[in-house]
């Protein structure tokens, strides 16, 4: 079961990102077209936690398999921390990126106060019901027109006054360092060799009740 994780999400960009990252650990790596066709999860949390939650663990007992999920997310201050959960839909249930952005750029306008972050919660779910998770932050700023043409999202928008340029004009290569994602990635690197040992540990806890065990 330690060999194989699923990255459970449908969103090919992101896939893309995870993969590339984590590419280089000795696991193989699937994505959900590599299973037969099943009902999205639903993410109707009021939190990232929650959200990352779901899908980790309702993928990991469908497939019965490892799942790796990730729920991300703008918080921005000046709009009471909306997008937040809502992010990817934020125009909409079928929105676009560049749609979110739109109506992103239509409630900052007039506003001073630009400051934002964005939040990445991930999380690997055990078929049992384990679960592990990992959180990564980045600070930046919304400006008001896009920059660059790397990145999906937000990214165009978010500007990140340190490196003097948005998460859409870093390659990816080098905004694994910076972003969100990338730290809450790094993270799960980091740790991998005790991963593999809770994850052979899971294999003999066959009836494990649900429950969250953060590792920080």
């Amino acid at each position: 079961m330690e060999n194989v994780i699923v990255l459970a999400t449908g969103n090919r960009n992101k896939f893309a990102e995870l993969r590339q990252v984590l590419g280089t650990l000795p696991v193989a790596i699937r994505g959900l077209a590599d299973f037969p066709p099943v009902p999205e999860a639903v993410e109707d949390g009021a939190t990232f936690q929650e959200n990352a939650y779901k899908k980790a663990s309702y993928y990991a007992k469908l497939f019965a398999v490892p799942c790796l999920a990730d729920d991300s997310g703008l918080v921005v201050d000046a709009l009471g921390g909306r997008p937040g959960v809502h992010s990817a839909r934020y125009a909409g249930p079928a929105a676009t990126d560049g749609a979110n952005c739109e109506r992103l750029l239509e409630e900052m306008a007039g506003l001073a106060d630009r400051a934002a972050h964005f939040v990445c919660v991930l999380t690997l779910a055990a078929p049992n019901g384990a679960i592990l998770s990992w959180e990564g932050r980045c600070d930046g700023e919304i400006i008001s027109t896009r920059q660059g043409e790397h990145g999906f999202g937000y990214d165009p928008l978010f500007f990140i006054p340190e490196l003097h340029r948005t998460l859409a004009e870093i390659p990816l290569a080098e905004k694994e360092a910076y972003s969100h994602r990338g730290r809450a990635l790094a993270q799960f690197i980091n740790e991998f060799d005790r991963i593999q040992q809770w994850l052979r540990r899971q294999t003999s806890a066959s009836s494990m009740p649900w429950q969250e065990a953060n590792r920080r």
